[in-house]
This record gives structure tokens, C-alpha cells and sequence, in this order.
């Protein structure tokens, strides 16, 4: 059995032109298929296109990152519920990504504030119509786990139907997902050397709720570190994780894939 990759972003491939050589080097490596995630009403309907061009293998999400937010994002959120209406395409298997960033907020402590709410304005929503869809949810969370986890409890949403995707936190904060419900996903980052928190988040969370990601074209995994990611570098992540876990790599194959189909209703 293969891998799923659970996070990546394909439209730089696509619009660069490189997309059929990435997509024919992930079902060499294997791949079962992948997730390819939606940041901004500019890519979701690249990502609902290649999905639509390779059913069953490619599966699109639809979401407004916290980057992605400005001043307009009610515009933009206020389109993501058509997505999921009859004869729009195929319909997203997920919300997201959506959430809060603190690292790449503005240097001017004013307009960082300012920023910062409007991200919340934004998370608020599609918490809201996320638990109105009952779909899963796909979280991005940096420097702000605490406000995630408090936003996320307020909304209502269901735990079951949450994933902090590229979880780079600790053992303390994995254990407040494990408490909930909800999971932590991992990236390249696990084979990173100064990760020892992030092994020992996934080693906290173990392979009940584990699902593997690339996150490419970012944070390519040893021994591909500092080069341009890609979907099929996952088995690196797969292979190291298995180790990790002390399974056999094909168990680890079987039981990712196993959760990214159950969550993602794949």
C-alpha cells in the first residue's frame, strides 16, 4: 500500500508547467494520492481543475489562508460555500487551510493588530461554515496555537473532523489535540535534526490519528532539504516516521493512508 500526501499545493506546478512530470513522479514513488490545498479564491479553482483531471488520485480543498488575508476577506470567504454546491465540479474534501499566523504579521506593532483581527474575522467565518458543512477542517497555526485551539472550541466544530496540518509544536500541545479529538499531521520537519520536540509530538500523538504530508513545494525532507519539494518525497516522511514509531514501513503505509481516507472521506 502507498502513501497519500495530505498537504500539498500544486499550482505552482501547474502554472509553471512542471505538473505532469510531478504528478507522474508521485505514482512511481507510489502514491496513493494527494490533497491539494486551497489559500486563496487565485488557486481554488486551479486545484478543483486538476482534480477534475485526475479523479480519484487528486482531491482538492477549498480555504482562505491567514497570509492570504486582507482587507476583502469577506468577499473571498463569502465564495468558499459554493464550492461545495451540486454541478460546481468536484466538490472539496476539506475546509481549509484557514487559521491564525503570528510569524509573518507586519514589523508595525499597529498594523500587525490590525491584521491579526482581520485573520480572526476570517477564521471565525469559516469555522462557522465549516460546522454548517459538517466537512473536514484543515488548520494552519503558527505562533498561535493557543488562539486556534480556543477559536476552534468556541465554534462548535467537531474535534473528530480537525487537523493542525505541518504541526511543528511539542509534546504539550499535541496533547491538548489528543485530549480533543483532533490530530497533528507531519511534514519534512520531522527529519529535520533540530526537530526533537516535533519527533516527540509524533511519537505523543502515535500512528492512531497519524497522517503525512509534504506541504510542497516547502520544507523538503532530508535528503532533500533546501531543494524544491514535491508530492512524491512523502515515502521520505513515510520511511522516517516508520522508524520513528518502530512499525514496519508498509504498517505505517496502511495506517496513514487508512486515516487520510477516513478524514478526508476519500
Amino acid at each position: 500500500m502507498g502513501l497519500i500526501d495530505t498537504h500539498t499545493h500544486l499550482d505552482g506546478f501547474l502554472t509553471g508547467g512542471s505538473l505532469p512530470g510531478v504528478l507522474r513522479r508521485a505514482r512511481e514513488a507510489g502514491l496513493e494520492g494527494m490533497i491539494a490545498i486551497g489559500t486563496a479564491p487565485d488557486d481554488w479553482d486551479l486545484h478543483r481543475g486538476i482534480a477534475r483531471d485526475n479523479p480519484g488520485y487528486v482531491h482538492a480543498t477549498v480555504g482562505l489562508h491567514p497570509c492570504a488575508v486582507d482587507a476583502g476577506w469577506e468577499g473571498a470567504v463569502s465564495r468558499i460555500a459554493g464550492y461545495w454546491e451540486t454541478g460546481s465540479g468536484p466538490r472539496p474534501v476539506a475546509l481549509g487551510e484557514c487559521g491564525l499566523d503570528r510569524f509573518h504579521l507586519p514589523k508595525d506593532a499597529a498594523e500587525a493588530e490590525k491584521v491579526y483581527a482581520w485573520q480572526r474575522g476570517a477564521f471565525a467565518a469559516q469555522l462557522g461554515l465549516a460546522r454548517k458543512l459538517g466537512c473536514p477542517l484543515v488548520v494552519h497555526s503558527r505562533g498561535a496555537f493557543a488562539d486556534c485551539i480556543a477559536m476552534i472550541a468556541e465554534s462548535g466544530v467537531d474535534w473528530g473532523r480537525v487537523v493542525f496540518h505541518c504541526f511543528s509544536e511539542g509534546p504539550a500541545e499535541i496533547a491538548v489535540l489528543n485530549e480533543r479529538g483532533g490530530r497533528g499531521s507531519f511534514t519534512g520537519i520531522l527529519t529535520y535534526k533540530n526537530a526533537d520536540s516535533v519527533r516527540a509530538a509524533a511519537k505523543a500523538q502515535g500512528a492512531g490519528r497519524l497522517m503525512v504530508e509534504t506541504d510542497a513545494p516547502y520544507l523538503a525532507p532530508v535528503p532533500h532539504r533546501g531543494k524544491p519539494n514535491e508530492p512524491a518525497y512523502v515515502a521520505h516522511i513515510g520511511d522516517y516516521a516508520a522508524e520513528l514509531l518502530g512499525m514496519p514501513r508498509e504498517e505505517l503505509a496502511a495506517v496513514t493512508t487508512a486515516n487520510a481516507r477516513s478524514f478526508f472521506g476519500i
